[in-house]
């Protein structure tokens, strides 16, 4: 490791009137290896869905075993998610995501490859285990990477790719049979592991460990070799703690009350997020929509054609409106309200249904099912999540707050199908009562964060 010096290293000669927030090609070359784990993510998060009535019908499994199946992913993201933080310190930002995908990739083989449940399982966690690292790592990665003006942006991409994903899983399960379905999986993971091998490191981190000579080239390969990169390193060193300065840093230290704000944040965000209902509605929508008297395969090809554009449009509208404004305007009035008036209106449906009172209660549940959950709230928890944090404390609390959306995960996909076996109407009024106290969580506690870098944020945040 090169020696930390105690005075700021030279910095190679600059032209001050360059621009450093520029879209580079490496930049965007970086973000799209990056997401290509988000596409995974949403692969595996998708593919229980359409693969349900093949598994069900050759594997003969029983409503429990598909719901522990459908829900394991979750057991093995919570683990993931447990260590993410760990091995994006120890490994880097590349090297986690190079592992993650190791595994996922062994996941995918063993499910598409299985004769039982057994092997189906295993497959199973191994790919949850892959996606709670990468779920922590990309987002992480992305916003250490970009600059301020253009990080919102960059880093929703990391929700859009899940979105596509789980969109494109959900169109092509319609086609294929469960097996073959499986072996897509795998292409995301090849295309990133192949392609970390042609993008920087995080500079952030590696000024972490240290390696300032290292943090900088960083810079200057993701910046281009013209541009002003003397402020934003000067920044990044005189906020990093290196290791020689942070020697022992748990968990007990997390809950300082100055990273109290942070922690709330992150952990409320990413809760609500879950006991929304995104995921009951994401891994079981071929039930839902049958059991709604309404055909899974037209709504689950609704719902990937619909999700995409709007996923999109949140996307490109986070850093034109800011990321509160955006979470506050368009997750209150589309999102969250959406989510909120979509969970009822599929509780509705459900409660008509029982009682034979309209007979075009299964549209009701499409159009239920079709409300806007990619608009905003999909990606600005894993945006924030990314940013509140400082760097010293990011592993940890990184690997907190995931953990918490992945045990909120999987309690909502294991109870989901008894709990809506009891009462499908009442199930969905619960998450729609959640989405309305989202809203209220929102507006009183989520800071702006946009058009700052990551060490103003932490600044303005822990007091």
């Amino acid at each position: 490791m090169e020696s930390v010096s105690t005075t700021t290293p030279l910095l190679p000669e600059i032209s001050p009137e360059v621009a450093d927030n520029s879209a580079t090609a490496i930049l965007v070359l970086s973000t799209v290896v990056a997401v290509a784990g988000s596409y995974a993510f949403g692969s595996a998060v998708g593919f229980s869905s359409p693969a349900q009535p093949g598994i069900v019908d050759d594997l003969g499994l029983t409503v429990a075993e598909y719901s522990l199946f459908g829900s394991i992913l979750t057991i093995g993201a919570m683990v993931g998610a447990l260590v993410s933080g760990k091995i994006a310190d120890l490994l880097g930002r590349k090297g986690a995501m190079g592992l993650a995908e190791l595994f996922t990739v062994v996941g995918w083989l063993a499910i598409a490859f299985s004769k039982n449940a057994w092997w189906l399982d295993i497959g199973r966690v191994l790919t949850g285990f892959g996606i709670g690292i990468l779920s922590y790592v990309v987002p992480v990665y992305i916003a250490e990477i970009t600059p301020k003006d253009l990080r919102g942006g960059f880093t929703a991409a990391n929700q859009l790719l899940i979105c596509c994903g789980t969109s494109i899983t959900y169109l092509v399960g319609n086609i294929l049979p469960w097996r073959l379905l499986a072996l897509t999986g795998i292409i995301p993971c090849l295309v990133q592991l192949i392609g970390l091998f042609f993008i920087p490191e995080s500079p952030r981190w590696l000024a972490k460990i240290g390696r300032w000579d290292g943090s900088k080239a960083s810079l200057v390969c993701l910046r281009g070799k013209n541009a002003n990169i003397f402020d934003e390193a000067a920044e990044i060193r005189d906020h990093t703690r290196t290791p020689e300065q942070v020697k022992d840093f748990g968990l007990v230290d997390l809950f300082q009350r100055k990273y109290a704000h942070s922690l709330i944040v992150g952990v409320g965000l990413m809760a609500l997020q879950q006991f929304g209902g995104v995921n009951a509605i994401a891994y079981y929508a071929s039930a839902i929509f049958s059991s709604a008297g309404f055909s899974y395969k037209v709504g689950t090809t609704a719902m990937a054609i619909l999700q995409i554009p709007m996923t999109i449009l949140g996307t490109l509208l986070i850093d034109k409106s800011g990321r509160r404004p955006l979470l506050l305007s368009l997750i209150l009035q589309v999102s969250a309200a959406g989510t909120c008036l979509g969970c009822f209106s599929i509780g509705l449906s459900f409660l008509l249904q029982d009682f034979k009172l309209w007979d075009f209660s299964p549209f009701l549940a499409l159009g239920g099912v079709l409300g806007s959950f990619a608009l905003g709230m999909g990606a600005i928890p894993w945006v924030i999540m990314s940013e509140i944090f400082p760097i010293h404390a990011k592993g940890l609390a990184g690997s907190l707050v995931n953990l918490v959306n992945w045990f909120g995960s999987w309690i909502v996909t294991y109870s989901f199908n008894f709990v809506a076996q009891w009462s499908s109407a009442g199930t969905f009024f619960v998450f729609a009562s959640v989405c309305g106290l989202t809203m209220v969580f929102i507006t009183k506690l989520v800071p702006e964060t946009n058009g700052r870098t990551l060490e103003e944020i932490q600044v303005s945040i822990i007091s």
